[in-house]
């Protein structure tokens, strides 16, 4: 993992486009299906869009039918941080980024990987980069 990213709330307002500052500095929800990388199926990187780190990797992305892009894990155990949510009501665990500390969605105990985790992301808290770009990178 890279450098911890601390920016102030102007820095991120500047970096993030509304939706993304929602999604991920204000751990907001993007409405289910409406996310742009839930259906993409290219092989890849999926990037925190806030701070380029590397979060997850298409091998590991399938169709939870949730409407929101799901893993079975992240690209490695130190890219995603786990945080006891008690916001809406319920108990439910959030995943954030290691690297800069953004809200990225939550993580679910019924996913099919060995771990039986889903995580499930927002579209607007990940840049997907082509299997084809990362090797250039």
């Amino acid at each position: 993992m890279s450098d911890k990213l601390n920016l102030t709330d102007a820095e991120w307002r500047e970096r993030l486009t509304p939706e993304q500052y929602h999604v991920l500095r204000e751990a907001g929800t993007e409405r289910a299906f409406t996310g742009a990388l839930d259906t993409n199926k290219a092989a890849g990187e999926y990037r925190c869009a806030a701070c380029g780190e590397l979060l997850f990797e298409s091998d590991d992305k399938y169709n939870s039918g949730s409407g929101w892009p799901s893993f079975v894990a992240p690209a490695s155990g130190a890219a995603v941080e786990e945080e006891r949510d008690v916001s809406a009501g319920m108990i439910r665990t959030e995943a954030k980024c290691a690297r800069c500390e953004s809200h990225l969605g939550h993580i679910f105990p019924d996913g099919p990987g060995p771990e039986g985790l889903r995580y499930c992301i927002n579209s607007a808290a990940l840049n997907f980069v082509p299997e084809d770009a990362a090797d250039e990178g």
